[in-house]
Order: C-alpha cells, then sequence, then structure tokens
C-alpha cells in the first residue's frame, strides 16, 4: 500500500486584548502552534471520525485517515 501524506492549514484568528491570549502570546512561537495543534486535534478530530467512516465505506481503493 502506498501512502499519501497531505496537510490543511489552518488560521486562528486571536483578540490580543483578551487576558488568554495575552498569555499565549507570552510563549514562544513553537510552543503557541504546539497548543493550538493540539487544541484543534482535540476538538475537531472526534466530530470528524463519524465523517470519514462515512466516506471510507465502500472503498476498496483508498482509505482516508486523521493522523497526528
Amino acid at each position: 500500500m502506498k501512502t499519501i501524506k497531505h496537510s490543511l492549514h489552518f488560521e486562528t484568528v486571536l483578540d490580543e486584548n483578551e487576558p488568554t491570549v495575552q498569555r499565549l502570546l507570552a510563549l514562544p512561537e513553537n510552543e503557541q502552534v504546539e497548543i493550538l495543534e493540539a487544541m484543534l486535534l482535540d476538538l475537531v478530530a472526534p466530530e470528524l471520525e463519524p465523517i470519514i467512516k462515512k466516506l471510507n465505506e465502500g472503498n476498496s481503493y483508498a482509505t482516508l485517515k486523521v493522523v497526528a
């Protein structure tokens, strides 16, 4: 089997006046990205599972997966 890795890019727009955002922005950029990606994965992946399962039903040639 051949695997093709692809990516979707998300952008988070933040209100810099919010205290939580200010704490996030005080962190190094790589940590900001790690936190946001982890949150996105935790929140979105479970919602995508039923959709992906439906997309994969009956497909014998390709299977879509969410990977971290």
